[in-house]
């Protein structure tokens, strides 16, 4: 037994001087390797953090080795912050990485636009000194911007918005602020919006071409009664209406902010050359002003990544031309409770991947129903008009195109010289008269589960290209109302079908 104790000992010892080589730190010797070179933190607005960064240092020698500094150029004056394996600074002093292993150093910042004199700010970590000095760069676009939000009282109490009241009726309340007056969004920088932003009664918000409009997560854009919402993009100049968060990696994320949302009563908006994505729902337009005049015009716009909807109209009169819709996860277009609807050559496809839809890429009813006790109550109203001429509907669903008619009011449709993905494969759609093709006072010259031949509809590219069955389909009298595509090219007659003339793909 005491021999067995004595071999025991000795084979800790043993197995304890091993180990401890790796603990015994060499001086640096400036071969330290990185996973990147220089560290590009993306675009920021001023005085807004930034998301967290992250390099990989390499010790890939047999030998534990010790950095005698790990330090930010600009020292204490630097905008950006580190942590270098855990812990938070600026300057580190020995930091000690085993044997043929890393750390990791994460990188945040915060600068303020008035304090450099160059947008595109820049530092490096250093790592040790003279002969052993080895650097990463660090490099950050910074913009200026005009930022609104919400007003706090004395108490802390933040300012909010009535949007109505619910079942019990309890007033309901959003965190936003009121706009003073008529108001104008220029283009000189951008706009960064935290809650909602109104516009109140009367007045309007204008929105010149080339401004940047960016909504932080739980924000958006409200149009009050009788207020105006007006988009003046312009071709090769459009108007951006998205989210803050201004990495890659967020560029196409679906529900990042609101919506913009024209309340009942609101009137008279137009929207023209506009990109607006990754919203909760792009537009939400609610209860018809006018049976003649159109409570919203919009022209030449795209909507992309919405979580919801793309247009969401409720009982209200759209006009809609040159227009491009994709990846919702609802539909792209929700034509609801009745209303006038007139679409001319636009495009509207749902390409949506992240989850299962319920509904196809257009969606077109004329009821709403609500709960009263124990009961299911579905009242309607009349849809005036719900006309397309010259549209493309398209996406990845079978069954792209929802007619849904409740008896009880109006129901007035007229689909002409479009393309649309229909494929009934379960014939779930024969015995209803909505879906009667052949119905000629419904129905004319349309094509049906044709190729639109996208360039790329998972990355929102919606021209076609030479092999697309929409190619001189048009209805001539459509094309004349819209002479040119989205990109501002001259449609031949008779023109393709959609919101785009066909290209040859390289």
């Amino acid at each position: 037994m005491r021999y067995y104790l004595t071999f025991l000992i000795a084979l800790a010892l043993l197995i304890f001087s091993s180990c401890r080589k790796d603990f015994t730190a060499q001086l640096n010797s400036g071969n330290l390797t990185f996973s990147k070179d220089t560290v590009y933190l993306d675009t920021v607005f001023t005085n807004i953090g930034s998301s967290t960064y992250n390099l990989k240092v390499y010790n890939k020698s047999s030998d534990a080795i010790s950095i005698p500094s790990i330090q930010l150029g600009k020292g204490e004056n630097s905008f950006y912050r580190l942590n270098v394996d855990g812990v938070p600074g600026k300057l580190f002093e020995d930091v000690e990485i085993l044997a043929k292993d890393s750390i990791y150093i994460f990188i945040e910042t915060t600068i303020d636009y008035s304090q450099i004199t160059n947008p595109i700010y820049s530092d490096e970590i250093l790592f040790d000194n003279g002969e052993n000095l080895q650097d990463v760069k660090l490099i950050t676009l910074v913009k200026d911007a005009h930022f609104l939000f919400p007003s706090k009282d004395l108490t802390g109490l933040v300012e909010t918005i009535n949007i109505g009241i619910d079942a019990e009726g309890n007033q309901l309340n959003v965190r936003g602020f009121y706009l003073e007056d008529n108001t104008i969004f220029k283009a000189e920088k951008p706009y960064v919006i935290y809650g909602y932003c109104a516009v109140p009664s009367t007045k309007t918000l204008t929105v010149e071409a080339g401004a940047r409009i960016h909504f932080h997560s739980n924000s958006g854009l409200i149009v009050d009664k009788n207020a105006t919402l007006t988009i003046e993009g312009e071709l090769n100049n459009n108007v951006l209406i998205e989210g803050d968060r201004l990495e890659p990696e967020f560029n196409d994320v679906s529900g990042q902010w609101g919506a913009i949302w024209l309340r009942a009563g609101s009137t008279n908006h137009s929207i023209n050359h506009t990109v607006i994505k990754n919203a909760s729902a792009g537009i939400i337009i609610d209860s018809i002003g006018s049976t003649i005049t159109p409570t919203l015009t919009i022209k030449n716009t795209q909507i992309y990544n919405s979580l919801n909807y793309g247009i969401l109209g409720r009982e209200t009169n759209i006009i809609g031309e040159n227009l491009v819709i994709n990846n919702s996860g609802q539909a792209s277009l929700a034509c609801t409770i009745g209303g006038t609807y007139n679409f001319t050559h636009s495009t509207f496809t749902n390409f949506w991947n992240s989850s299962l839809r319920q509904y196809p890429s257009v969606l077109v009813n004329n009821f709403f129903s609500y709960s009263d006790g124990n009961n299911q109550i579905i009242e309607t109203r009349d849809l005036l008009q719900a006309n397309f001429t010259n549209c493309i509907i398209d996406g990845n669903n079978n069954i792209e195109l929802a007619i849904d008619k409740v008896e009880g009011s109006q129901f007035n449709y007229f689909f002409q010289n479009n393309l649309i993905k229909f494929n009934d494969f379960n014939n779930s759609y024969v015995n209803i008269p909505t879906y009667n093709f052949e119905d000629e006072n419904h129905f004319s010259e349309n094509i049906f589960n044709g190729k639109s031949d996208f360039k790329d509809p998972f990355t929102n590219q919606f021209i076609i290209g030479e092999n697309s069955d929409g190619i001189e389909q048009a209805n001539s009298n459509g094309t004349i109302l819209v002479p040119e595509d989205i990109l501002g090219t001259l449609r031949s007659l008779p023109a393709d079908i959609g919101a785009y003339q066909h290209i040859i793909f390289n």
